[in-house]
């Protein structure tokens, strides 16, 4: 007869269960993000590539959802592994689809073997979101003119790419971090690495049909549903404060909250910055939209104001965050109105994340040098002691360094793979005609319209005079 598993009611206590739903709700709020993200790219993509580049996205979401679940986690638990004494090589062990540690029952599990088991369970999850999402805004950058096949395969890369740099750049333990890189929100990983591949792939595929000059199956390019895209920034802003709940550690007494960085903070600061960091985009967004007669800059001042805030919204007061907020917009337009000039076609990952994110990084090491940080929350002494470290100008330049460059990096060593073998662009001529029927056989409302009238029989025609 076989013995009962022993139980260790410990680990799944009322309070966990509280923790286990705050981390759970950060998975609703990814996959919000993901819903905003498909209805902008509805609405600002040219009707007879639509569906294909939809489905590109979601595909592309799921490699990296599923990628990270196969072996991305154990890269960033490995931070806390090597602060125990442990090894990347045990995090991987441990934390891998098959891991012990990922398909354990957290009231099986000795706590003196690892504690709070669900919520790092949970984590896997939340985090496998993300994955997914940076495959999906690299997307944005390559979208109707990379290869499906090319894109895939970027997509899978990329996931185990960005998840060794988020063992490096978000947290509190990694190698950046504890050296004094601040980034609450991930926009090193999340947005920094996407951008810095973009700056690789996208003067090779070079633009689309229409977008800067006429082609003759595509006189201009159309965005379908401007509204659509509105819509799906609205549901961004919706689901974004269960993620800001979900980059927040909790500790005793009762419910003490620390961000993921280990600064001191409290839930309502942090959800106040959020939406201060909106509401500052949305005005300087607004004034540079109405001033240039140009509909962008009233979705990018938003964006603009919440991704130059996300890597500070634990240490900002909500003040500054709006100040902080009000000018980012500014720097977004700038990116812009430079990719415009010089032709470049890419309108969403260079203004938000190299113009507004860049901008965030270096504004939060500017305003909050010297807020201590770092290390882990209960530690007293050591290269790991709690908040041992300062955020600092310098290590905010560093972490930007590395991540673009971790980016750019591999995207040439990809590009040079992909053209000598699947391939890398879509043909200009299959853009124009559209990938939508060329792939799937569907056809636009728009292209119906505009097919010529059936010709009516000259008997019938005189009948009708």
């Amino acid at each position: 007869m076989e013995h009962a598993a022993m139980l260790y009611p410990e680990q799944v206590t009322l309070n966990s269960l509280v923790q286990n739903l705050v981390y759970g709700s950060g998975t609703v709020g990814a996959i919000l993000v993901v819903v905003g993200l498909l209805m902008i790219d509805a609405g600002t993509t040219r009707s007879e590539n639509l569906y294909n580049s939809t489905i590109e996205k979601l595909v592309g979401f799921f490699l990296g959802f599923t990628t990270y679940f196969v072996i991305g986690f154990g890269f960033w638990a490995a931070q806390y592994y090597i602060m125990e004494g442990a090894t990347l090589g045990n995090a991987i062990s441990d934390w891998w689809l098959g891991g012990a540690l990922a398909n354990s029952l957290a009231q099986h599990t000795d706590p003196a073997v690892f504690p709070g088991l669900n919520n790092f369970q949970i984590f896997v999850f939340f985090l496998a979101c993300f994955a997914g999402i940076i495959n999906v805004l690299l997307h944005f950058s390559v979208s109707e003119r990379m290869k499906a096949s090319a894109y895939y395969i970027t997509a899978v890369v990329a996931t185990v790419v960005s998840s060794a740099l988020s063992w490096m750049t978000w947290g509190s333990v990694g190698p950046l971090t504890n050296a004094g890189f601040h980034d609450f929100f991930g926009v090193g990983f999340v947005y920094l690495f996407p951008a810095g591949m973009a700056l690789v792939l996208v003067p090779k595929l070079g633009q689309r049909p229409g977008m800067f000059e006429p082609h003759p199956k595509v006189p201009s390019y159309n965005a379908p549903s401007i509204g659509l895209a509105a819509t799906g920034l609205i549901t961004i802003f919706a689901g974004l404060p269960m993620v800001i709940l979900s980059c927040l550690f909790f500790f005793d007494p009762e419910a003490l909250a620390v961000s993921v960085t280990m600064a001191d903070t409290s839930v309502g600061i942090a959800f106040n910055n959020y939406g201060l960091a909106w509401a500052g985009g949305a005005v300087t967004g607004a004034i540079i939209s109405y001033r240039t007669k140009n509909y962008a800059y009233l979705l990018l001042g938003p964006l603009a104001g919440y991704v130059a805030i996300a890597s500070g919204f634990d240490v900002y007061l909500p003040w500054q965050a709006f100040l902080v907020a009000l000018f980012a917009p500014i720097t977004s337009w700038a990116v812009y109105e430079f990719t415009l000039k010089r032709g470049i076609d890419e309108h969403k990952l260079f203004p938000l994340f190299i113009g507004a994110g860049i901008y965030g990084l270096i504004m939060v090491g500017l305003i909050k040098a010297g807020t201590p940080r770092g290390g882990y929350f209960g530690i007293e002494e050591g290269a790991f002691a709690f908040q041992h470290g300062q955020i600092g100008i310098v290590m905010q330049l560093a972490g930007i360094a590395v991540c673009i460059g971790a980016g750019a990096l591999t995207a040439v060593i990809l590009a040079f793979v992909l053209e000598r073998t699947v391939g890398l662009r879509v043909p200009v001529e299959d853009q124009a005609s559209g990938l939508d029927e060329l792939y799937w056989g569907l056809q636009s409302d728009e292209k119906k319209v505009g097919q010529p009238a059936t010709e009516i029989p000259s008997d019938l025609a005189g009948s009708l005079k």
